[in-house]
């Protein structure tokens, strides 16, 4: 019986070991040892000759590249939720499958943005490095003073996997909830998170003490937080974002922290990462945001979780079957 030949799976970024191991065992895989970014000739050239590719999420597989592709590229196999960074549109004019890595990073970034919504409220950071930095002279009745979360109005844009574990964790710290989204809810979801429901997102923002962004981004969620939607929030609010940074209109808001319209802002994103605002770290070190380097769903548990669903998605292609995850352009 003739041997049953393996696919070409090309990896851009180095992954967890046991993924990669998992990963030569089942396919003809091209990994990347030393964790470089491929540069676009490189991913042109990975498209060319591989039956799958594996991206991250700081690929951009653009039009360009899809046009690029040989016959043989059946599947991208996102290593990601996100799948901003594919055009998934030209991807299926040419026929090939897109798909991502969906829920399992869900309680990892919840878990962030709580740290997040905590370390700007409560001045965490800030407190952590007075003690290293030997600048801590003993506890005073008006020094170090935060923000109390208990009580105060979280607002949630995006109610999806993440948004709702945002909710249940919040309510657990005394948060009421309220929220925008695409689509309402289930009058059950809302029951069992007590959460309050806004179609208008403006009228939302004016009334939250936290706001903080679930959405994925797309053409229809760029700057959805522009310079005259951040205007109506209120001076003592803080926002945090989890998601993606190109949701925010980065340079508005940082000229509203500065200006001191807005109480803080904890970013795990960036509007054009890894670049950071020149402001922005201005203003983390006076201490007025707290900024994290992109890592909400930086665990084991869950960078091994997406690699596995990567894996079932190429080895539904292999049989025959449509992938599980498969992400199509009516999603965008």
């Amino acid at each position: 019986m003739p041997h049953k030949k393996k696919p070409l799976v090309v990896v851009t970024r180095k992954l967890p070991e046991a993924v990669e191991t998992r990963m030569r065992e089942l396919f003809d895989a091209r990994l990347n040892l030393d964790d470089k970014p491929m540069s676009h000739e490189a991913l042109i050239e990975a498209v060319q000759t591989a039956d799958v590719l594996v991206p991250t999420v700081t690929d951009e597989i653009n039009a360009e590249i899809i046009a690029a592709a040989g016959n043989q590229l059946k599947l991208i196999a996102n290593f990601g939720n996100g799948f901003d960074n594919i055009d998934v549109t030209a991807a299926a004019a040419r026929g090939i499958d897109v798909t991502n890595t969906p829920g399992v990073l869900t309680d990892d970034t919840a878990d962030m943005t709580m740290a997040l919504i905590m370390a700007v409220a409560r001045r965490i950071p800030e407190g952590a490095r007075l003690v290293p930095d030997d600048k801590w002279q003993g506890w005073s009745p008006t020094w170090m003073l935060g923000t109390r979360i208990t009580g105060k109005r979280l607002g949630i844009i995006g109610m999806g996997r993440i948004g709702q574990a945002v909710a249940r964790r919040a309510k657990a710290f005394g948060l009421s909830i309220h929220y925008h989204n695409r689509r309402r809810v289930s009058p059950e979801t809302e029951e069992q998170l007590e959460a309050t429901y806004w179609d208008s997102l403006d009228q939302m923002l004016a009334r939250m003490d936290i706001v903080t962004v679930h959405c994925p981004h797309t053409p229809g969620t760029y700057h959805l937080l522009s310079a005259r939607r951040l205007k109506m929030m209120k001076p003592d609010a803080f926002l945090i974002n989890t998601a993606r940074g190109e949701i925010v209109d980065e340079v508005a808001l940082t000229k509203m922290l500065d200006a001191g319209e807005l109480a803080g802002a904890g970013l795990d994103v960036f509007e054009h990462e890894p670049a950071v605002n020149p402001r922005l770290l201005k203003l983390a070190r006076a201490h007025r945001v707290v900024l994290l380097p992109h890592m909400g769903s930086a665990t084991h548990e869950g960078r091994n979780e997406m690699g596995e669903k990567v894996i079932v998605n190429i080895r539904a292609m292999m049989d025959g079957h449509r992938p599980p995850n498969r992400v199509l352009p009516s999603m965008l």
